[in-house]
Order: structure tokens, then sequence, then C-alpha cells
């Protein structure tokens, strides 16, 4: 996952968590990421909701880059339980988001 870095992707969790006052910041956010962080984020997505086994990064990488074609907060933004998938795929991917999000909210993200 070298796409993304855990932190961002923690930092779009608190984000989702929050979204009826952070919708604005979450979409700024998302939209100043580059194509690979922004396809990167959307695999861990589909990992946690299990379109996508941990394994298989690979191809839900390059399928989320492929696919991509409208903005990818409004998509995010769209997907129930966002928050919750992409946290249970960065758990799937080996990787502790709740120390993030910790540190995230003890500082402000």
């Amino acid at each position: 996952m070298e796409q993304i870095s855990v932190r961002k992707v923690a930092a779009v969790i608190v984000m989702a968590r929050e979204l009826s006052r952070a919708e604005g910041e979450l979409r700024a956010f998302v939209g100043r990421m580059n194509e690979e962080e922004q396809a990167a984020l959307v695999a861990v997505m589909w990992i946690g909701r299990g379109a996508f086994e941990a394994e298989e990064w690979a191809e839900a990488y390059a399928t989320a880059f492929a696919e991509a074609s409208s903005p990818t907060e409004d998509y995010l933004i769209g997907t129930p339980h966002l928050a919750d998938n992409l946290e249970a795929g960065l758990e799937a991917l080996g990787y502790d988001a709740v120390d993030e999000e910790d540190a995230l909210m003890t500082r402000g993200a």
C-alpha cells in the first residue's frame, strides 16, 4: 500500500465519522490527493467492504485507478459505512487504523 499513507486514510476515517460537520473538509482533503492516492483510498475501502481480499491489493488498486470516472470525494461520500469500510480495509491489510485515528484526534486532523 505504498500509494497512500495510513495517516491519510485515518484522516479520511476521522472526517467520515463526522460527515455532517466535516463534509467540506473531507471533500477538499480527498480532492487535493493525487490520482494514485485516490485510487488507493478507494481500493482500501473496497477491501474493507469485502469486494476484494487483502491479497488482491494490486487488482483492487488497478481497478480503482482504471474505473475512476467521477470525483473520488463524491464517490466516497456516497458510499454507506465509509469510515467502517476504510478501517476494516486497513486492518485487513495489516495496519492499525485506531492508533492513527487516536493520534489525529489528540492533535486535531
